[in-house]
């Protein structure tokens, strides 16, 4: 019986019928190798074989009566791996634009509360364009909610269940497993009495910590009369940021990482994760461009961090921070971009001091976080406010090294995030086996002409490569340049700040 934190929760309660909040991907797998083709069968004994070493796959909610606190995962009772399981042969129709019309359907529906959160399509019968004869292959589509795992865990746990050899193990008996008995009503109610209890000192101890965080939003909002604070609902307006409907589609672009490297090589300081960034930026800024639409302010990406510790890891749950940074899109040359993010990211103030998600929703309870939510979208605030930021972006490394199930290899995957209400675009970028996958995860009635992103993206990169090789040694001062000069205010309020800063800290004390 383990509680959900407020941010795990968060994601229960943002759900609607037009944004389920699962983490989606796509395993495309080469079974060429194999003596004969992977049986749905053999793959289902796989699965119950490995069960053990994702625990959360055989636990559900248990909700606490008027919602008085978070809900609990625990051991569901009455749990059937074949509830979570579907088979589809794809027939005739092989190729691999109608395995991802096939997986955004499927990635449109929520998975159902009353049974764990997971569920996996076993795709037979699939092949690529190269390939005449694809009965050795197929493919999974699975979808493992955001309530539960994060990009980050929900990689990890995909490693686990995987193999790191072409010999095909032994598919043995599953282990012996008993689940824990439900808690009882009276235990549940004890439990909910003292959430109500800890409820005010847990405020009190958030709300010191968080004065740091937000005092220059605060006193912007008071020296400079802004109708929100700063710097939230800053970002500019885009073709991204409208209302979704229940639709969805998957666009990917794959390149080497080699050639990523080269760049980051060739600009000097900055980051892997920067030139990653950039290509994104690139792609966005000229399919604004495509669409006619105004680029002379710069777009605000949304960039989660693990927080996790490499040593007391949760196998599962929402373990993140996040970090608004700006794309520098307004800047016309792609490679000294590049540099712009790498400054934006690691040189600018504003940006060292993010907030820890789950601390912010910690602060602002995640049933309150919801009811923002649906009177956002139903008083179509999208549309007459600007947004907090334009588009979220996720880089998740991962292995390097070849993955297999049953003999059959793991050659490509496709990873999708959810959406919502005025955030119609969310990429999410997976590297494997030197090859990095950008991946869009988009609503076709937000983002018109989406499938043009793949090309976009490659353009891309071809662009940046070209100008990277032009671009001369720069500055941090030029850097810095490209950032308004400090005012008399903003000396004020670094001054204001550390008064604060030393108050807290006695606070605390």
């Amino acid at each position: 019986m383990r509680q959900l934190s407020e941010l795990d929760a968060s994601f229960l309660y943002l759900e609607s019928d037009t944004a389920p909040m699962h983490i989606g991907g796509i395993y495309l797998f080469d079974g060429q190798g194999c003596d004969r083709p992977l049986a749905f069968s053999t793959f289902v004994a796989y699965l119950r074989s490995r069960l053990h070493v994702v625990p959360f796959f055989r636990q559900r909610l248990q909700n606490i009566p008027l919602r008085l606190g978070q809900p609990y995962w625990i051991d569901d009772p009455d749990f059937s791996i074949e509830r979570h399981l579907a088979y589809v042969n794809l027939g005739d129709k092989t190729g691999l634009d109608n395995l991802i019309t096939l997986a955004s359907r499927i990635l449109e529906e929520p998975l159902r509360r009353d049974r764990p959160l997971w569920h996996i399509t076993f795709v037979d019968g699939f092949r690529n364009a190269d390939q005449p004869d694809g009965r050795q292959n197929f493919a999974l589509i699975v979808r493992l909610h955001h309530a539960a795992i994060d990009a980050f865990s929900g990689e990890e746990i995909m490693g686990k269940l995987l193999e790191y050899t072409a010999d095909a193990r032994k598919i043995t008996p599953p282990r012996p497993w008993w689940p824990e008995p439900a808690p009882s009503s009276e235990r549940v109610a004890l439990q909910a009495g003292a959430n109500l209890v800890r409820k005010p000192f847990r405020i009190a101890s958030l709300a010191t910590s968080a004065i740091e965080a937000t005092t220059r939003g605060l006193i912007h909002r008071q020296l400079r009369r802004l109708p929100l604070p700063f710097p939230l609902f800053s970002a500019p307006h885009s073709p991204f940021n409208r209302q979704i409907t229940g639709n969805r589609r998957i666009v990917a672009a794959n390149m080497s990482l080699a050639r990523l490297k080269a760049i980051k090589a060739t600009l000097g300081d900055v980051t892997l994760n920067d030139v990653v960034l950039g290509v994104c930026a690139e792609t966005l800024r000229r399919y604004m461009e495509s669409q006619a639409a105004d680029t002379r302010r710069s777009l605000v990406a949304m960039t989660p961090v693990s927080v996790r510790s490499r040593s007391l890891r949760r196998a599962t749950g929402n373990q993140m921070s996040a970090m608004l940074l700006d794309l520098a899109t307004d800047e016309p040359d792609p490679a000294r971009r590049i540099r712009r993010i790498h400054w934006n990211a690691v040189g600018s103030e504003p940006y060292q001091e993010a907030i820890s998600a789950d601390r912010l929703t910690e602060l602002v309870p995640s049933t309150m976080l919801a009811l923002s939510a649906r009177l956002y979208t139903e008083l179509q605030m999208a549309q007459r406010y600007q947004p907090v930021f334009n588009v979220p972006i996720t880089n998740v490394p991962g292995p390097q090294v070849p993955l297999y199930l049953q003999g059959a290899r793991l050659v490509q995957q496709y990873n999708t995030a959810p959406l919502f209400d005025s955030m119609g675009l969310v990429i999410v970028a997976v590297s494997y086996q030197g090859q990095l996958t950008i991946n869009f995860t988009l609503c076709p009635d937000v983002v018109a002409d989406g499938e043009s992103l793949r090309d976009l993206t490659l353009a891309s990169l071809a662009s940046i490569e070209d100008a990277a090789q032009e671009l001369p040694a720069e500055s941090e001062e030029n850097l810095r340049a490209d950032h308004p000069p400090a005012t008399l205010t903003d000396e004020a309020l670094n001054y204001m700040e550390g008064i604060i800063r030393k108050t807290v800290t006695r606070l605390r004390q």
